[in-house]
């Protein structure tokens, strides 16, 4: 999703768009967790503080401190590799529809109905990329860009967009055949149509290796480990206090788990993810303005070689 700009303190109080909707129960949880411990020691008595002082160990809260920073990093290295593979996918099509329409000839009209539904193709592939990441059935969207024995060839293969590259070579092929299309040029369009596929794994790489579970529980152990001993540390010194900073400090911390966490897999719905529906949605308005401009320049062609 692209972000209106916004002044300094419009972003850092802003809630849309935040993991504070979605830390907030763990934050009052562990902040409630901080007012028992505060009823304890004021109305019960002591807690042993010393219990605490794991929360300023040097060793812990480096541990800690480097599984947090290696969490983010590595989930944001993840989404920038997705967006990444999907501008292979919007430079790729791009350059071979334009290297069909301008490199294929036509010497029939059923030449170009068929350079037209390759055309499609290409934003069928996108189209069925994104719905195949996001592992989505529905197809209303990609219908418009088939033929009906397209769709119904569709219904049961694991995975749409590389049979719609499949297409996409066949059509090339036999173009070359027909000698519509020089080896050349042939062998072109099959690299960028490689490149293509080659952004399609990237993509279901990265969807289907998630961060090692083992990594996951070790890091939220530490946490709550953390959490639990922290009202311990404080409450001799700051009582009352110790609940606002309890919420505080597991603000911070909790964020910067939960960022990882919503950058891990960057191909859904939320506002987190990559807009690929936007990309989309460019990459069909680009393909079919390419199409209306061949168009246009062959009318004009066509009209300079009229008797005036």
């Amino acid at each position: 999703m692209v972000w209106e700009k916004l002044h300094w303190f419009q972003i850092a109080l802003r809630v849309r768009g935040s993991v504070f909707p979605v830390i907030l129960p763990r934050i009052l949880l562990f902040s409630g967790f901080g007012v028992v411990i505060s009823i304890i020691h004021s109305y019960a008595f002591s807690l042993p503080e010393q219990v605490g002082d794991i929360t300023t160990n040097v060793a812990f809260n480096l541990v800690l401190g480097l599984l947090l920073v290696f969490r983010t990093n590595t989930a944001y290295e993840r989404y920038w590799e997705g967006r990444k593979t999907w501008g292979g996918i919007v430079v790729n099509s791009l350059n071979l529809a334009r290297n069909i329409q301008l490199s294929i000839l036509e010497k029939e009209l059923i030449d170009k109905e068929k350079k037209v539904a390759c055309l499609r193709l290409l934003s069928a592939f996108a189209i069925a990329t994104k719905l195949h990441l996001r592992q989505l059935p529905e197809r209303k969207e990609l219908k418009l860009f088939l033929t009906e024995s397209q769709d119904l060839q569709l219904k049961d293969v694991q995975n749409p967009p590389l049979k719609i590259a499949v297409w996409i070579g066949e059509y090339l092929k036999q173009q070359q055949i027909n000698d519509c299309l020089s080896m050349e040029e042939l062998v072109f369009m099959n690299s960028l149509l490689n490149n293509m596929v080659e952004s399609l794994i990237g993509s279901e790489r990265i969807l289907k290796t998630p961060m090692p579970l083992i990594y996951a529980i070790y890091l939220k152990r530490l946490l709550l480990m953390y959490f639990l001993v922290l009202p311990l540390h404080l409450v001799s010194t700051l009582e009352w206090w110790t609940v606002p900073s309890v919420a505080l400090i597991s603000f911070t911390l909790l964020g910067i788990e939960e960022i990882g966490n919503q950058l891990e897999d960057p191909f859904g719905f939320d506002l987190y993810d990559l807009p690929l529906d936007d990309i989309c949605q460019t990459l069909i308005k680009n393909i079919e303005d390419l199409m209306d401009e061949s168009e246009n320049t062959l009318i004009c062609q066509t009209e300079s070689f009229l008797p005036s």
